[in-house]
């Protein structure tokens, strides 16, 4: 059986550590190669020799995506060094996590910029591409946070939520030419992140998810390739929770 991503090429995001670098692996283990960017250049070998050893084209470009120039630039040179763009991935993000009555409004600000800015850069950005060729998959990573919100993270939640308006609102306008838009929403996911977290505080979280556990990166990755790929040609502006059943979700 063929891999499902056989001959594409996917730009992916924020994808040099955590969701975003198991979704690239992911993807060039069913057979696409992969274009990512990073802010800052010493984080792009490793996730680049990673992507090698699968036997995928890969690189990765210093770029600053919450930029338009910048994502247009990003755009343009993938196209140059690739030859065409199937699939976007916007994964990258940040938290900057504090209850409003202390948030600064560039606090707020940066967070909107960096999370919702990106999805709106990269997207107009790769949109005359994909409505050149006629067809395309977008794939944006939100959050259960912006489904249900949460404590301290005001600025994360509203931008999640807004990737999630925005994302249903390219749908409609890009369907016409087989573009799809759709929304993968992480809940608790097992990160580098979640590492120093004191077990107790893990075993209180995980308590509050049905299925008793955090999800891994990859079981967010596998619902990225499903929503990037041919499998669902008919599937367009949906918001997928990737959650354990959480009940906000």
């Amino acid at each position: 059986m063929p891999n499902i991503l056989e001959g594409k090429v996917a730009i992916i995001t924020g994808a040099t550590r955590g969701i975003g670098k198991a979704i690239a692996l992911r993807f060039a283990s069913e057979g696409c190669d992969i274009a990512f960017c990073a802010r800052h250049s010493d984080l792009i070998p490793d996730t680049e020799n990673a992507l090698h050893q699968l036997g995928r084209k890969a690189r990765g470009y210093v770029a600053d995506v919450s930029y338009m120039e910048q994502a247009a630039q990003f755009v343009e040179n993938v196209l140059n060094d690739f030859g065409h763009i199937d699939i976007l991935v916007n994964n990258a993000g940040i938290t900057d996590d504090s209850a409003v009555k202390r948030m600064t409004q560039e606090q707020f600000a940066r967070v909107i910029q960096v999370n919702l800015g990106s999805v709106f850069a990269m997207t107009k950005a790769i949109q005359p591409v994909m409505w050149k060729q006629g067809f395309g998959s977008i794939v944006n990573m939100g959050s259960v946070v912006g489904i249900a919100g949460n404590y301290k993270q005001a600025n994360y939640a509203a931008s999640k939520a807004g990737i999630i308006g925005f994302s249903k609102s390219c749908a409609k306008e890009f369907a016409a030419r087989n573009i799809r838009v759709n929304v993968v929403c992480p809940g608790f996911i097992e990160t580098e992140m979640t590492a120093d977290i004191p077990q107790e505080l893990m075993d209180t979280w995980c308590s509050r998810i049905p299925m008793k556990r955090p999800g891994t990166t990859d079981e967010v990755a596998q619902a990225c390739v499903f929503l990037a790929s041919d499998m669902c040609p008919y599937i367009t502006s949906v918001v997928l929770p990737v959650c354990g059943g959480m009940e906000d979700a």
